[in-house]
């Protein structure tokens, strides 16, 4: 039909954005939660380097302990109850993102083999119809040379789940949707 406009259930955009624009839980650390702060910023940018202005990202992550705020952990390490491990915001207008969070613990993996501190990222925007997952790690951790899903990555790619330090407490990493270096992404 001529003229005739998508609705929401026929596109995942623009209506996308402006159902979300006001959910921001970037905050995951308040002064009480125990732990070492750190700031993870960065940009979301397409195949061509151009900032993603209305990308929603999404983070899971554990304590300083190692323990997620979630009823299936069932490990016997200590809960902060001013954690709750999970954030929210949306880029701005320029691509980027960021969370104030703490340095999490390290966590068993499926063969109990403890990973390296990372934190589990979930990007949704326009044109997706399914969510893109990855993970982010940190820069000159010990523990990345033994985590078992950064060896599933070639060699050569992981670094595209390393936040760079930047500062004090300051961790750079940047989302890239597509091409060269893009970043590794999971199927969940």
């Amino acid at each position: 039909m001529p003229g005739a406009c998508a609705s929401t259930s026929q596109t995942v955009g623009p209506f996308f954005h402006l159902g979300l624009t006001a959910v921001d839980l970037s905050n995951l650390a308040g002064p009480n939660v125990k732990g070492e702060h750190i700031t993870l910023e960065g940009h979301v940018l397409d195949g061509d380097r151009v900032p993603v202005p209305d990308a929603l990202i999404e983070v899971w992550q554990a304590n300083s302990h190692g323990k997620y705020a979630h009823e299936a952990d069932c490990q016997r390490k200590p809960l902060d109850a001013h954690f709750r491990g999970y954030g929210r915001t949306a880029t701005l207008a320029d691509g980027s993102f960021r969370f104030r969070t703490i340095r999490p613990g390290q966590v068993p993996g499926t063969n109990g083999a403890l990973q390296a501190p990372h934190i589990e990222v979930c990007v949704f925007m326009r044109g997706l119809l399914k969510q893109l997952v990855t993970r982010v790690y940190f820069e000159n951790d010990p523990a990345n040379a033994n985590d078992y899903v950064l060896r599933l990555i070639e060699p050569a790619r992981r670094n595209t789940l390393v936040a760079r330090a930047e500062g004090e407490n300051v961790y750079r990493w940047n989302i890239l949707l597509q091409g060269e270096d893009e970043t590794v992404f999971f199927d969940v």
